[in-house]
């Protein structure tokens, strides 16, 4: 059923009446505001939860010329894990499959043939175990284990634990399995660390008890791991974040005065965007300065940070996330990239990854090229996934625990 034309005009209604008391000229004026008064640098509590790395700034280039550019790293490696999402059985296992792949630049078919694959699995029964190391297949160019999860503290947690230690596990032992033949430029699909992980320390004191045990530790630990071993080799190793939902400044500048942001890639678009005339200026990437971020989740692995009690083999601070913001008005939309400080304190490795990063959003009006064709090599299509899931039922001789959404939206859901 589709809504009739009064019901549509009647929704219309309402919307003028909200567009009449919004004004939305008044959030460039306090964006501005923000910008100058509060980043440089932007405390809570009596810490320095932002900074700029260097100084601050705002900085334009043209679509075309950053196109044409020299790229910094003309060899790159991308990195993705995909998953079925979690699913529950009527005998009680919930399981997630997650599939790690990694994707180059220039084309490696041997890079992109290896895979890592991970199966969270959640059972009641205390008397059930399983060898759970990795086992070699596909001549050796692929790995797969089962990652057995117990004592999960709330049973509405546990599909959402099963996937994010699944799908995190994957990705981190991937990127370590292979880290040893990237000479230029690794750059994660995503954030540089867990987040999923880490933000359970504000979701709920359950899930912020979970994570001292030993499987999120250990997950978390590879990625640590990861940012050691780049640095060691002095690799440059960076996170593209396509859908940036943080909100480390926007709470910040929310303890002073009211903020009308749900989250920091709103405030920045403000910023960033130009306008001509009234109209978008469409031709020019706009992008900021490198800041050091650590509010929010970043606050773990900031310098006066715990790391989760994980020992750190450089200087604290060589762990910090850094980040910039690119904005892309083709199809307004942002982009955050991050890396560790330990890689972005040196002048020069700053500038070539703004270089390479923009370059490759101005051609692919997207993420990065090695970025994407990872995402395509992990993605587990809508078909795979109901067959995979059918495939379980009959390995398993049960069936899928169903509910009325599953029917009616075919059980697609969100998760951390």
């Amino acid at each position: 059923m589709t809504l009739d034309p009064v019901h549509f005009e009647g929704i219309a209604a309402l919307a003028r009446q909200v567009g009449r008391q919004v004004d939305d000229a008044s959030h460039q004026e306090f964006a501005e505001r923000v910008w100058e008064r509060f980043l440089d640098p932007l405390e809570l509590d009596g810490r320095r939860v932002l900074e700029p790395v260097d100084r601050q700034y705002r900085k334009r280039v043209a679509i075309e010329d950053a196109a044409l550019c020299e790229r910094p790293f003309p060899e790159s490696y991308g990195i993705d894990s995909g998953t079925i999402n979690p699913t529950t059985y009527k005998n009680g296992v919930v399981m997630d499959v997650a599939h790690a792949a990694m994707g180059c630049v220039p084309t490696d078919l041997e890079c992109h043939r290896s895979r890592t694959v991970v199966i969270g699995l959640h059972v009641d029964d205390d008397s059930v175990t399983f060898r759970e190391d990795w086992v070699n297949y596909d001549e050796g160019y692929s790995r797969r284990r089962i990652l057995l999860l117990r004592d999960i503290e709330r049973r509405r947690y546990t599909e959402a634990t099963v996937h994010a230690l699944s799908l995190y596990l994957a990705e981190s032992e991937h990127a370590l399995a292979n880290a040893d033949g990237i000479n230029d430029l690794l750059i994660l699909d995503g954030p540089l660390y867990p987040k999923g992980l880490l933000s359970w320390r504000d979701r709920a004191p359950e899930l912020a008890e979970q994570l001292e045990e030993e499987t999120p530790r250990q997950v978390v630990a590879s990625y640590a791991r990861l940012v050691e071993g780049f640095l060691d080799r002095n690799v440059p190793l960076a996170g593209f974040v396509k859908n940036p939902a943080a909100k480390r400044i926007t709470n910040a500048v929310s303890e002073r005065t009211p903020t009308p942001w749900t989250d920091d890639a709103a405030l920045f678009v403000r910023l960033l965007e130009q306008r001509a005339e009234g109209e978008r200026v469409r031709d020019e990437l706009t992008y900021t300065n490198w800041f050091v971020s650590r509010g929010g989740t970043d606050r773990t692995f900031a310098e006066d940070g715990d790391a989760l009690g994980l020992e750190r083999h450089h200087p604290a601070a060589d762990y910090e996330v850094t980040f910039f913001a690119i904005y892309d008005p083709r199809d307004d939309v942002l982009y955050t990239v991050e890396a560790p400080y330990g890689v972005t304190k040196d002048a020069g490795m700053r500038e070539a990854l703004q270089t390479q990063m923009l370059s490759e959003v101005a051609v692919r009006r997207g993420p990065p090229e090695a970025v994407a064709k990872a995402d395509e090599l992990a993605r587990i299509s809508a078909r795979e996934k109901e067959s995979l899931r059918r495939m379980i039922e009959g390995e398993l001789d049960t069936e899928l625990s169903r509910t009325y959404d599953d029917l009616r939206w075919g059980g697609e859901e969100a998760f951390f």
